[in-house]
């Protein structure tokens, strides 16, 4: 199977070197000083499921010079979804799926837009991971899953062959027929984790060991879940609850990648997160005053350090 990654930091650096290593045709779309890397030694994981070097990689900062491909791993940060699905048009082909694994809910419609409705699929991605240095990319714990789908819930010939990859790379993936309410209920987890866990600059666990911060944690997933359901989304009615049951099992040292990349000074995803939210509740007539808080409070960080 011949795939592109669109983005090859942590999420699309990990799953693609899995790919290659399963025998897929993969091409690895970066720049600046990881590109350098993987031309000149290749790219390295380091994981407890197992160290990968992959001496040679093919990889490339210009999409057009791959041509048209079976699948794109599509994984830049949020913030770069239009330009990104600009620069992948060359690998569009007429049976081409493209497959955001991105962490909120607006990929869809930004990638029908630059591309049109037939190559986008829907994918969820579970995996901390990150560039530890140009060239190598450091995968924290054992979770390494994919969940994808078509959006119409039919097992596709696209789906089923890169389902085949997946499993020739050996990580843990799921071929799924509900993947939008897949979608949001990660949506639903994600908002609450990195909400609370930048706007407190705070792990997990004090976040949930206090009374009053654990209800500001459930506000969030409440508020999200509200939105969802209002957008046609078959979220339970209990969805707060499971979710914030489902954070109680986390190590309470666990935080969140906008709350890491405030601390780095970088961007942050945070106007396609909490900022989604708050965006989605207002055309749906959802009122979310925890998440507004989490945008308002954040906002003068959402392009980098405040001047």
């Amino acid at each position: 199977m011949k795939i592109a990654i669109m983005g090859s930091g942590g999420v699309g650096g990990y799953f693609g070197a899995r790919l290659a290593q399963g025998g897929s045709d993969v091409t690895f779309i970066a720049r600046g000083a990881h590109l350098a890397a993987l031309r000149g030694h290749g790219l390295r994981i380091e994981s407890a499921t197992g160290n990968l070097h992959l001496p040679r990689v093919q990889a490339t900062d210009e999409p057009a010079s791959i041509g048209p491909v079976d699948l794109v791993l599509f994984a830049v940060k949020l913030f770069d979804t239009e330009a990104a699905a600009r620069a992948i048009r060359p690998l569009v082909g007429p049976a081409t799926g493209v497959i955001p694994f991105q962490n909120g809910v607006q990929a869809r419609e930004l990638l029908q837009q630059e591309l049109g409705e037939a190559p986008v699929m829907g994918g969820v991605a579970y995996i901390g991971a990150v560039i530890r240095e140009p060239g190598v990319i450091a995968h924290t714990g054992t979770m390494h899953r994919l969940v994808f789908g078509e959006f119409n819930g039919r097992r596709s010939a696209r789906a089923e062959a890169f389902l085949a990859a997946c499993q020739r790379g050996g990580f843990d993936a799921e071929l799924a027929g509900d993947i939008l309410l897949r979608i949001w209920q990660k949506f639903v987890l994600l908002v609450g984790v990195s909400g609370s866990t930048t706007s407190m600059r705070m792990p997990i666990g004090p976040i949930r060991a206090n009374p009053l911060t654990r209800a500001f944690l459930r506000d969030l997933i409440a508020e999200t879940a509200a939105v969802g359901r209002a957008l046609g989304v078959a979220l339970a009615p209990d969805e707060a609850e499971s979710r914030l049951a489902q954070l109680d099992g986390f190590p309470p040292e666990m935080t969140s990648s906008m709350h890491q990349d405030l601390k780095r000074g970088h961007r942050l995803e945070l106007m396609w997160l909490s900022g989604a939210v708050v965006d989605l509740g207002r055309q749906a007539g959802v009122p979310t005053p925890a998440n507004r808080a989490v945008r308002d409070i954040l906002a003068l960080h959402a392009d980098g350090p405040a001047a």
